[in-house]
């Protein structure tokens, strides 16, 4: 069994123990996964909405609601917050408890919010504003924590500057809840800026406040900037790679797309290319 691999700050003397291992999350499309490694696997509750053969989680894993994929193809959510709390239950059940589980919150994308074509990809539109982006986030992760707050459903944070991310900190607080206490924070609609000085800023911003937060789809280049202000992240940018280049010399497919071992492989060289002036040391889960 591959042995999984956290990403830990080095801390100074005297520092707080809040600062706690970054857990970095292999998403995968493939769920049977879970029974192949303990390394932390991230997949989307629709991946087991056709499952008939449940496969137990060898490791730690957390759950993707999905929103971009709804988003992007249909312009709203079609899935009841209680069918998703149905679905997170059933997951729970059958494959063991995992990490957490985001809401179903709305990205705050041009692409999400005007739709058209953007990178040879077609998206509706939600057509709404930044505003009611929020309000819908907020209003959603409300209502999900009614109806399962025994579940480990994580809030996620939405806008497109930092004074919109803020105000998203705003509407969560009004209604009552508490972002630093809670074990993770989703940091939304940052994955195509994660790289960049205004996507640094935004997570420095909001790192800020305290908060635990998890990066979705980062990249090593985001990683580089802003990893050590990230309790976890999670990135598929594997496939991607892989899908242009050779598969493995013993392999026999095509490309290793789909490939387990090369995905771990990529793992394994994005935790040693994290640059060295963050203090990050590699430590397996028995240490966290």
């Amino acid at each position: 069994m591959t042995q999984p691999t956290d990403i830990r700050r080095a801390l100074p003397a005297g520092a707080p123990a809040a600062h706690a291992p970054m857990r970095f999350y292999l998403t995968t499309h493939k769920r049977h996964w879970l029974r192949l490694t303990d390394v932390p696997l991230f997949l989307k509750s629709e991946h087991w909405d056709r499952a008939v053969k449940w496969d137990a989680a060898q490791g730690p894993y957390a759950v993707d609601s999905g929103g971009f994929m709804e988003l992007k193809k249909k312009g709203t959510w079609t899935r009841p917050p209680r069918k998703y709390v149905d679905d997170l239950r059933r997951i729970w059940e059958h494959v063991g408890p995992y990490d957490w589980a985001a809401q179903q919150d709305w990205m705050c994308e041009d692409a999400i919010i005007h739709g058209g074509t953007f990178q040879g990809q077609q998206f509706v539109g939600t057509h709404l504003s930044v505003a009611e982006h929020q309000r819908r986030t907020v209003q959603n992760f409300l209502e999900l924590r009614s109806l399962a707050p025994d579940l480990r459903i994580a809030p996620v944070l939405q806008g497109r500057s930092i004074p919109e991310y803020e105000r998203c900190v705003e509407l969560f607080e009004n209604a009552g809840v508490d972002l630093r206490a809670e074990p993770v924070v989703g940091l939304g609609s940052v994955c195509r800026l994660q790289s960049t000085r205004e996507g640094a800023a935004i997570v420095t911003a909001m790192a800020a406040h305290g908060f635990k937060l998890h990066g979705f789809g980062f990249k090593t280049l985001g990683l580089e900037r802003v990893g050590h202000l990230l309790a976890s992240a999670d990135s598929a940018a594997w496939s991607t790679h892989a899908r242009h280049r050779p598969a493995l010399s013993d392999h026999t497919h095509k490309n290793c797309a789909n490939c387990i071992d090369y995905a771990l492989k990529w793992r394994e060289r994005v935790i040693q290319a994290i640059p060295t002036q963050h203090q990050l040391l590699l430590t397996d889960r028995s240490a966290a």
